[in-house]
């Protein structure tokens, strides 16, 4: 079982940043349309078949985000 939902993560982070989807997209060097894809779950980040395999192994996935600290 995924225990997060990265897309509404993303927009979250979005929003505490105060910065748009398009000018991440533009950071990360893809298209706005396919973030935008990733961000509303058309596409997914983490596949079911990856899922599936982790739960066979006796796993669930948790993601952590962390801060970086800028030195």
């Amino acid at each position: 079982m995924l225990l997060n939902n990265i897309e509404l993560d993303i927009k979250t982070k979005c929003m505490e940043k105060q910065t748009t989807q398009t000018k991440i997209a533009e950071e990360i060097g893809t298209s706005k349309s396919y973030f935008s894809r990733i961000v509303n779950g058309k596409d997914k980040i983490v596949n079911k078949m990856f899922i599936q395999a982790m739960e066979a192994l006796g796993y669930d996935i948790k993601i952590i985000y962390e801060k970086r600290i800028k030195e």
